[in-house]
């Protein structure tokens, strides 16, 4: 692998792609926020080191805005021998995501509150063997796309800590921004485009179907995939 690093990455983003809302806990929520956070969640910094998080070395696949958790939950239970890291800011998910992470008894997922950018920031080059984008906040009137999450910096920040052969996947309901997304991964030059130059990809079958993707659906909204390889040597 090329130890080239992305060009154009900015240290943080001075724009948010999220706003702080603390929203509204169920009595369950708070419960597993409080009980349960102590066993499955993790500081940022923390990280960096899969072998003390999950008592066994291996690159990381991280998913980025969980919601409540039922992709990174379905993913983590199918794939034991991996390593899953979600990282989100909204406590009702966070303790949603919890609820269902210990019903399984999963112990290879962790998750993190924090903004994604900043935990990206701190991890290690090559670090992460995937990383997920489903759904996120399509920010759709103009003055509010600079707050998006899928700009050219962060695409530049996903293929510094990915590894040769990482896959770079996302999702959404919102046709704009898909062409947005498909555009700049491609314009990036460290991705290969797995279902060819500018097409998107048919639905992941490992991909599970989130909360989100249902209420896109019944607003009428095609539901478009994006699927990338991180190169080995960037061009």
């Amino acid at each position: 692998m090329s130890g080239e690093g992305p060009r154009g990455v900015v240290p943080r983003r001075g724009i948010r792609s999220f706003v702080h809302r603390a929203g509204r806990l169920t009595r369950a929520q708070r419960r597993a926020l409080e009980e349960l956070w102590p066993r499955y969640g993790v500081d940022a910094k923390a990280v960096s080191d899969p072998g003390a998080v999950f008592g066994r070395p291996g690159r990381l696949t991280l998913e980025i805005g969980f919601g409540m958790g039922d992709a990174l939950v379905a993913m983590a239970a199918a794939h034991p021998e991996r390593n899953f890291v979600g990282v989100d800011v909204y406590p009702p998910g966070i303790g949603g995501a919890l609820m269902k992470i210990h019903a399984r008894s999963l112990d290879n997922v962790r998750l993190v509150r924090a903004d994604a950018v900043d935990l990206l920031l701190s991890l290690e080059n090559a670090s992460l063997n995937g990383v997920m984008v489903f759904f996120p906040d399509p920010w759709p009137k103009k003055r509010h796309h600079k707050r998006r999450l899928v700009q050219a910096p962060f695409v530049g920040l996903v293929c510094e800590k990915l590894a040769a052969g990482g896959k770079f996947e996302l999702a959404t309901d919102w046709e704009p921004y898909a062409v947005q997304m498909l555009t700049l991964i491609e314009a990036q030059g460290c991705f290969i485009n797995r279902a060819g130059k500018g097409r998107f990809a048919p639905a992941p079958a490992e991909r599970p179907v989130t909360k989100f993707q249902c209420r896109g659906e019944k607003l009428g909204h095609a539901i478009f995939d994006l699927v990338f390889e991180r190169r080995g040597v960037i061009p």
